[in-house]
């Protein structure tokens, strides 16, 4: 994980969700059943407001052809 910041404070009793989004994905070069996937992950309290963010980079199995 890597930019992760935490913008807004979170309190007890405060209602969390999670949104992730796929920013970018490749082959693997070393790998051919596998590809590299960028995701961005935000924690949203129920105010909406963003409480915390990072991205992420995974080595993920691709689906058998």
């Amino acid at each position: 994980m890597n930019d992760v910041v935490f913008p807004k404070p979170v309190f007890h009793g405060d209602t969390l969700r999670a949104i992730t989004k796929v920013l970018s994905k490749r082959e693997a070069k070393s790998r051919p059943n596998a590809g590299i996937v960028e995701f961005e992950h935000q924690a949203l309290n129920q105010r909406d407001e963003i409480v915390s963010k990072c991205r992420r980079i995974a080595l993920m199995h691709k689906r058998p052809a």
